[in-house]
């Protein structure tokens, strides 16, 4: 099956325009217009990973000309609301870094910046962490690392001083308020206010651990870490990794290595071995590994899982083509006038399961850049 994942991603390619790309199922679904958002963001972000792989034009030309569809002159990103102060948001405008380096065009450079500025405005909590958006007061997701900080620390890295203590701040309150040291598992939101109907009234956390939300915070810290210098920042993010992998791990269907919808409940009438973060905990194990801050045991266990998902969900239709299967298409929590989405077990089954969404798709292709990556380099120290 591997030899046709590349088939796979052409298809993608070929049949995707920045109005109606092929792996934005919200927008298919829903009739929702095309504009800047996470889920292109994710699928651009596996692009690139392959180009740099393969030193091949074809991805980078792609990605530029989807990218650059969005990006005006002066910066300005087309259907992008600054004042709406929404995390994923960001998270699209890691992509801008490598087609700035790339292309040394200014606009994505001024991209880049318009959204560190909603960064700077970004509402916080008492605790200092982000809100998830403007509609979510005091509310911290787990997703939101992933959302925000990976680019955050990026532009630190590339245009700001370095300075990465505001990140780690704000992944320390994750760990301080939304990790269960009974189950090792990560809950899905937080709100220090505790007012979110959807939230304990004595520990203000939601009441499930979603899996993807998870795999986003995996993903987070295995990339930010790729970021970083040997150092004590480092050293304490790959603490953090290894605590969520082997809190996770425990957790693993032992037939595919996959996880479930709702991480502690496998066997749970309605759960199901679902694959975005399924794909994110494998991506992060091998890339984790690669990087040394994971044991090497990890490598192969990220790939036992690449494979189940391969095994399970990864099928030919009848016209010949893959089709990628078992995604959520989306959860979340609240707002007040939305109570379906209140954290619950039925709540996490109850929502729908599609084919070919890039919340499934890019952190699988991200999977199998690190195969690839495999094959090609030693295992990196530190």
């Amino acid at each position: 099956m591997y030899s046709r994942i590349d088939n796979y991603i052409e298809d993608l390619i070929e049949g995707s325009t920045p109005y109606k790309p092929l792996w934005n199922i919200e927008n298919i679904l829903y009739g929702k217009s095309a504009k800047w958002n996470y889920i292109d963001g994710c699928m651009i972000t596996a692009l690139l990973s392959i180009a740099e792989i393969r030193n091949d034009r074809r991805y980078l030309d792609f990605a530029e000309q989807f990218i650059g569809h969005y990006i005006d002159e002066d910066g300005a990103i087309l259907g992008y609301s600054a004042d709406a102060y929404n995390l994923d948001d960001v998270n699209e405008g890691r992509v801008l870094f490598d087609l700035y380096q790339c292309s040394g065009k200014e606009k994505y450079k001024k991209a880049i910046f318009r959204l560190r500025e909603q960064l700077a405005k970004q509402p916080r909590n008492e605790k200092g962490s982000f809100w998830h958006k403007l509609i979510y007061p005091n509310q911290v997701w787990l997703d939101g690392i992933y959302m925000a900080q990976v680019f955050y620390v990026r532009f630190q890295q590339e245009f700001g001083d370095g300075d990465i203590s505001d990140t780690m701040a704000q992944i320390r309150n994750v760990r301080s308020f939304m990790f269960d040291e009974e189950a090792k598992l990560y809950c899905h939101g937080f709100d220090c206010s505790k007012k979110a109907f959807w939230a304990d009234q004595k520990t203000g956390r939601s009441g499930s651990f979603w899996l993807r939300a998870i795999g986003w915070y995996t993903v987070a810290l295995a990339d930010i870490i790729g970021y970083l210098a040997p150092g004590s920042d480092r050293d304490e993010l790959a603490g953090l990794l290894r605590e969520a992998i082997d809190g996770i791990v425990q957790y693993a269907d032992p037939e595919t290595g996959m996880y479930y919808q709702v991480v502690d409940q496998g066997g749970k009438s309605g759960n199901y071995l679902e694959t975005s973060g399924s794909s994110m905990i494998a991506y992060a194990m091998m890339k984790g590994a690669r990087l040394g801050v994971l044991a090497e045991t990890y490598a192969a266990a990220g790939k036992k899982t690449f494979d189940g998902i391969c095994g399970k969900y990864l099928s030919v239709n009848a016209s010949g083509r893959l089709h990628l299967g078992g995604i959520c298409l989306m959860a979340g929590l609240g707002p007040e006038n939305n109570r379906r989405r209140d954290g619950s077990y039925a709540y996490y089954i109850s929502e729908p399961v599609v084919e070919n969404d890039a919340k499934g798709v890019a952190p699988f292709l991200l999977c199998y850049t690190e195969l690839m990556r495999a094959q090609q380099m030693p295992k990196e120290k530190g």
